[in-house]
Parts: C-alpha cells; structure tokens; sequence
C-alpha cells in the first residue's frame, strides 16, 4: 500500500476563500488553495503533499510560500478565521454586535458602563505592553478567574488583569497567540492551488477523505489512522517525525493540527 499516494500531510484547505465550481466548455472543476502551516512547513512535508495531491488526481496550478511579514501587513490569516479574528484583529468594540444582556450577565456590569475601556485583542496588548504570549497567558487568568463570558459562537469577552496596569475589557483575547503562530518571525505558509474534475471528488470528501479531521485527536482515533491512512491530517500524526514537523508533539489531545480546512 502506498500510504504517501492515500493522504495530504500536514495541510489544510483554505476554507471558502478559494474555492469555487466552474463550468466552461470542459466538465465542472473544484478549485481550492490548499496551504502548509508554519509549523508543519519542512521540505519533506512539502513533498509529500505534492506527491499526494498528485496521487489523488488533481492538477497543480501554483506553487508558492507566503512569508509572515506578508500575512501579518495582508491580515490574511485574520481573513482566513474571520469569524473570530474580526472581534480580535479587524473591528474595533463599538462596531461589534454585543449582546448586551449576555455581557451584563456575565461581567456584571453594563456594555454601556464598559464600552469605555474595551478594546479588540491587538488593541489590548498594544496597550498593555504586552505580546502575543503574554496575552495568552493574561486571557488564561480571565477563564481561571471566572472573569471570562460567551456572547456568541467564537465571541467572548474577557476582564484582563495586568500587574500596574488598569484592568480592561477585551475580546477574543485567546486569538493573538493563534495568530502569531502565522505572523512570528522567520514562519511562512507553502501554498499549492489545485483543481479536479467535480464529477470525480466532492467538496465534501476533498474535506472529509483527503484532508481528514481538522483535530489530531480525531485523526488519531478515526479508522484510516489505524487501517488504511486514507486522510492526510491522520498520516501527518502518525509521521510527524518523518516529516520533521511538530504536527504531534504534544499529547493528542493538545497537539496542534498540521492542517485547516
């Protein structure tokens, strides 16, 4: 059994940014930007994706890396997870949608009370002094101190607490240090554009069959982990150091996923 020609390693598909059907005079094709995470990126991981994509009969139309400084200036990976980046990166407070009824249940003050010291999550650390890690760490204290309220899906607010510092609110705190993962110095994204015949893979199974579980534990436990390997996020665990990348080495159900669709 060729396991390389059965996965994609360590990668993830970009969502609906890039994909689309189009029908011309030949049969319908699925296109998707399919990308490398940073720290997944590795010469061998890139190979292997390359080969499994080809193995799985689709065409590459482009090859390429994105630099961190690009995607950082572009705001590409906040476009990217725009539904949680928008609260953290893109919009400032006042042009939030707040719950106000859940922000008053939970912070047990009133929106209109708070508004005046709240602030997004790269707001918030600009003006705390502090990085990506740091507020990493602060948006921990919020959840271990019951400062920490759900207002929707992907959407919290969180009291911060920084030694000599006013407490502020802020917003989806938790997303700077996924950020940074993307934006830190010396990290890139290798990108391929690809497209198949419609008719011979769907959206879905591209998603489901070829990527596989976007979470490495769900990889390690699905069934191609043990049996065949079909799905590459579950080849990606199990050959990580093969690889060379770090797609799991953490415990299961920490470790971070190679890829995201």
């Amino acid at each position: 059994m060729n396991r390389l020609g059965l996965g994609v390693a360590g990668v993830g598909g970009l969502g609906a940014a890039y994909y689309f059907s189009r029908s011309n005079d030949s049969k319908p094709k699925n296109m998707a930007f399919v990308f490398v995470k940073p720290h997944a990126v590795t010469p061998a991981c890139n190979k292997t994706v390359k080969e499994a994509l080809l193995a799985k009969g689709m065409k590459i139309t482009g090859e390429g890396d994105i630099t961190a400084d690009v995607i950082d200036k572009k705001k590409l990976i906040d476009q990217h997870y725009y539904s949680i980046a928008s609260k953290a990166t893109i919009l400032k407070p006042h042009e939030l949608n707040i719950p106000e009824d859940k922000f008053e249940k939970g912070m047990g003050v009133s929106w209109a009370k708070a508004k005046e010291t709240a602030y997004n999550a790269m707001d918030a650390c600009e003006k705390l002094g502090a990085d990506a890690d740091e507020m990493n760490k602060l948006w921990g204290d919020c959840k271990k101190n019951d400062k920490l309220v759900k207002l929707g899906g992907g959407f919290y607010a969180g009291l911060v607490e920084k030694a000599g510092k006013d407490p502020i609110y802020v917003f989806n705190g938790f997303f700077m240090s996924m950020r940074n993962a993307f934006t830190a110095p010396g990290k890139s994204i290798h990108w391929y554009t690809v497209e198949w015949d419609a008719d011979t893979l769907s959206w879905e199974d591209f998603r489901g069959k070829v990527l596989g579980p976007p979470i490495p534990r769900m990889a390690l436990r699905a069934p191609c982990a043990v049996k065949s390997m079909t799905t590459g996020r579950s080849w990606a665990c199990h050959h990580y150091q093969t690889l060379g990348t770090m797609a799991c080495t953490l415990p299961p159900r920490r470790s971070r996923p190679s890829a995201n669709a």
